[in-house]
């Protein structure tokens, strides 16, 4: 370990082309601190008008169109689940 100030240089987990480094103490007290590995993970709830939509539709819009699952929910979410209406919608400029 080097000194600078007198005082050892903490243990670095990684240093950032920016200049930002990390040490595994200062990580594992602030985990700590937090709670945060303490706590089990919890789940998002759904939308309700999300969770009423075919799989086979969100599937045919993300495929079709390459874009995420969730902007395919969404899409069919404005369109009330309308097929059509949503493919009309994704392809109308």
């Amino acid at each position: 370990m080097s000194r600078s100030n007198g005082r050892p240089e903490s243990e670095v987990i990684m240093n950032f082309a920016d200049g930002f480094s990390y040490s595994k103490g200062k990580m594992e007290e602030a985990f700590r601190a937090g709670g945060i590995l303490e706590k089990a993970p919890t789940k998002a709830a759904k939308d309700p008008a999300v969770a009423a939509l075919k799989r086979e539709d969100i599937d045919l819009v993300v495929h079709e169109f390459e874009i995420s699952r969730t902007q395919a929910e969404r899409a069919l979410a404005d369109n009330g689940g309308d097929l059509a209406k949503t493919l009309l919608a994704l392809v109308t400029p």
